[in-house]
């Protein structure tokens, strides 16, 4: 049926876009965030109050196409200047400044000041000093200070040492004494490769192509559960172990990414050639020891679980009312430990030269997924493959993740930092979530002298190359101070704040005319070709 008003039907005039969703796709054309949060910023000097949308900085493809291509973009440029450095990254430490001693002087003498104010039990004053404490601490990371200074509580009781002893069952591993040198070895007065190398998880059961167990009924989802938690931790022994087998100190940019069995294997880029076998022997010696109490068994469960009481401020159990045992109990009468985290036998490890196409693949390789949430990697078409990542699940459900972790409470122990808030058996962390199955928050890993840069100082260089590129062609975009400008976010509903799509229109107005300006500058360079458009990419 014709509408009297228009052309077309209705249903035709429905399948229309809408203009939102037109504004979004000139947005991601031209790399405008499409949903950016809005700040306040005011200037004391004028007076002048404005608002400018602010990218939201998403890394993932289908939340936020233009931040999160932005974000690879950023990542495979740290992956490729680092990878194969042909000089030492120079991080030698400017020495301190007198303001910066005297500031740490008078932090020492606050604390000790603090802790006879608590010996006294003077509390009035012990908060005061703690208050001005902070606000010394917060003064030395302003004037550059590195690290956290020293807790002003005194600890508490000493840490239970774990024997250092290798275990039987692993093989040795020659120790070198580490060099403070990260660029590998060059061959022929040319040559310096790197390495590629892949590490998996251990088997947990047989498995068919699209990833799900043979048998379900016998896959050992426990450990598949905890080698997941503990992942991130047998990958920094990892580390620690190659570094004291080559004797340098081996750099690295790593990806963790779940295969189709939902468990988490690492990609990785090496600094420097190191031999195959070497790798294959590091790997099968690394192992971590979780030394934290026995969790095979849930003793609370269903309707049944701890309370809160308000006179111990504990959890307590709720038939004879007797509080659980403590963390600090719990893991001095631990004597084996609860989990062991190994490595699988498939180790995959090839030489790579830098410049080649080859290392060009392989750089894309390793950022191919950073644009996808974990559960787009592991998105599950079929029924069985459903109900293989419920049962991980469920298993990871009961899984605690850290000495902080609610879950604990199922156990009869009382995890760290418990109040009553806390809701036994509920953790907000990301290992138990469905969407992740048990990977590790940090998807990314980078050591710290890989390319002698962090990702604030690579985006100041692909700003500065932009700004020379205008330079050349008259067009001058000078560094604006906004140190003095008053920065305020607001928050959704503020009466004060314009609409989302009037700062979306006016950013992608002002993205246009920055595009042209960098097109002008791009044929004054030379003419349109491979060469301008690579230069255009790598901007």
């Amino acid at each position: 049926m014709t509408s009297s008003t228009g052309t077309g039907t209705r249903a035709e005039r429905m399948r229309q876009p809408l203009s939102t969703e037109v504004m979004q796709a000139v947005a991601e054309k031209y790399g405008v965030c499409v949903r950016p949060f809005t700040m306040e910023v005011g200037d004391p000097d004028t007076g002048e109050l404005r608002y400018v949308p602010v990218p939201c900085g998403s890394t993932v493809e289908s939340v936020c196409a233009p931040c999160a291509k932005k974000a690879k973009a950023l990542r495979m440029t740290q992956c490729r200047e680092g990878w194969h450095l042909t000089e030492e990254p120079d991080f030698t430490s400017m020495p301190p400044t007198e303001e910066q001693k005297e500031l740490t002087a008078f932090r020492a003498d606050l604390v000790q000041a603090y802790r006879e104010a608590v010996q006294q039990g003077e509390e009035g004053q012990a908060d005061e000093l703690r208050e001005e404490i902070r606000g010394v601490d917060e003064e030395l990371r302003q004037l550059g200070v590195r690290g956290r200074p020293p807790s002003p509580e005194p600890p508490l009781r000493k840490p239970a040492k774990r024997s250092t002893k290798r275990r039987q069952d692993a093989p040795n591993l020659p120790r070198r004494k580490v060099a403070k040198i990260t660029v590998g070895r060059e061959y022929a007065g040319k040559f310096r490769p790197s390495m590629f190398v892949t590490l998996t998880c251990d088997t947990y059961g047989r498995v068919r192509e699209d990833g799900t167990p043979v048998d379900m009924a016998t896959y050992d989802y426990r450990r598949a559960a905890r080698d997941a938690v503990h992942f991130s931790a047998l990958v920094d022994r990892w580390w620690q172990n190659l570094r004291r087998v080559v004797g340098w100190d081996v750099q690295y940019f790593a990806t963790v990414e779940p295969q189709k069995r939902a468990a988490p294997h690492l990609h990785t880029a090496l600094r420097g050639s190191i031999p195959h076998e070497v790798i294959r022997q590091v790997t099968e010696a690394t192992y971590h020891q979780v030394w934290w109490p026995n969790h095979d068994q849930l003793i609370y469960c269903g309707d049944k679980t701890p309370v809160w009481d308000m006179r111990s401020l504990s959890f307590v159990d709720p038939d004879t009312r007797e509080p659980l045992t403590g963390w600090d109990e719990a893991v001095e009468a631990v004597e084996e430990p609860a989990h062991v985290v190994t490595f699988g036998r498939q180790v995959h490890s090839k030489g790579i030269l830098g410049g080649t196409d080859e290392a060009g693949r392989h750089i894309g390789y390793l950022t191919k997924y950073l644009t996808k949430s974990t559960s787009e990697v592991v998105e599950a078409s079929s029924e069985r493959q459903r109900d293989h990542h419920d049962r991980l699940h469920a298993e990871l459900a009961v899984t605690p993740c850290s000495p902080r972790c609610p879950v604990w409470l199922l156990y009869g122990i009382q995890p760290r930092g418990v109040t009553s808030r806390t809701t036994p058996g509920h953790c907000k962390g990301r290992a138990h979530r469905r969407a992740t199955l048990g990977l590790p928050g940090r998807r990314v890993l980078v050591s710290r002298k890989w390319s002698g840069k962090t990702l604030a100082d690579h985006k100041a260089d692909r700003k500065a190359f932009v700004r020379d590129m205008l330079a050349a062609v008259g067009i001058v975009k000078p560094e604006q101070d906004t140190s003095r400008l008053i920065w305020r976010k607001l928050n959704p509903g503020d009466r004060d704040a314009p609409p989302r799509a009037h700062l979306l229109m006016h950013a992608i107005s002002e993205r246009i005319a920055w595009r042209a300006e960098y097109d002008r500058a791009l044929l004054a360079a030379g003419p349109p070709g491979s060469e301008t458009s690579a230069i255009r990419e790598a901007a």
